[in-house]
């Protein structure tokens, strides 16, 4: 568990700070050789860096057998899956979460539990808003296993722009709901797959918040 991430007390992500580091060093050497065009629009990408890379300390007192959304952004599919083809490996329901560049890209665990696997698989880089970037992108799957025996699965999904996956948890340990555990960088997706009997609360296009917004209960 990378601690330092996890616990982050900056409201700037530690993987944002080279990518800030280089772009304000940049307009400061444009300034100092009299380029103010080329110094406003460097000074403008380094604002939105800083923008893109914010991490906001959330606290939320969670409700029992609450899953909150992983993510920032709006639901793009609520979808419900009869047979075992899915990978919970039995029949589930998938809540997916589509990140806009302008999403904090933090992400936050859905439920408390222990970590029983992660699995990451290289892909493709299809825009994270279609269909088959489920199917063909670069993803990280998390299985947990709740303290009631309840499987959730949660896989982060780059995107067209995203070219990073970002994941400060592993196998075996215990986290806690709301917990920051990674990120995607420039634009993804998240989806979550729950039990076939859980109530899912949350709306297709409806904006939700990583760590705040409830998009279901574990029956």
């Amino acid at each position: 568990m990378d601690e330092s991430r996890i616990n982050n007390k900056w409201p700037l992500a530690k993987e944002g700070l080279p990518f800030v580091l280089i772009s304000c060093a940049l307009a400061l050497i444009f300034l100092f050789l009299g380029l103010f065009f080329v110094f406003v629009l460097a000074a403008i990408i380094s604002l939105f860096i800083i923008f893109f890379f914010r991490d906001p300390d959330r606290r939320n007192d969670v409700e029992q057998n609450a899953v909150l959304t992983p993510a920032d952004g709006k639901i793009l599919e609520v979808r419900l899956f009869r047979d075992n083809n899915t990978p919970l490996g039995e029949p589930a329901v998938k809540v997916s979460i589509f990140m806009s560049v302008f999403n904090v890209h933090v992400n936050r665990i859905p439920i408390g539990g222990d970590i029983e696997k992660t699995d990451y698989h290289p892909g493709r880089f299809f825009s994270a808003n279609l269909d088959k970037a489920s199917k063909y992108n670069e993803n990280n799957r998390i299985t947990l296993k709740t303290p009631d025996s309840h499987k959730i699965v949660f896989i982060q999904i780059a995107g067209l722009i995203a070219r990073r996956i970002a994941c400060w948890v592993k196998e075996g340990e215990r986290v806690e709901a709301g917990q920051r555990f990674g990120l995607i960088r420039f634009g993804s997706r998240l989806e979550v797959y729950l039990p076939v009997d859980s109530r899912i609360t949350v709306k297709l296009n409806q904006k939700v918040k990583a760590g705040k917004t409830i998009i279901g209960y574990i029956s």
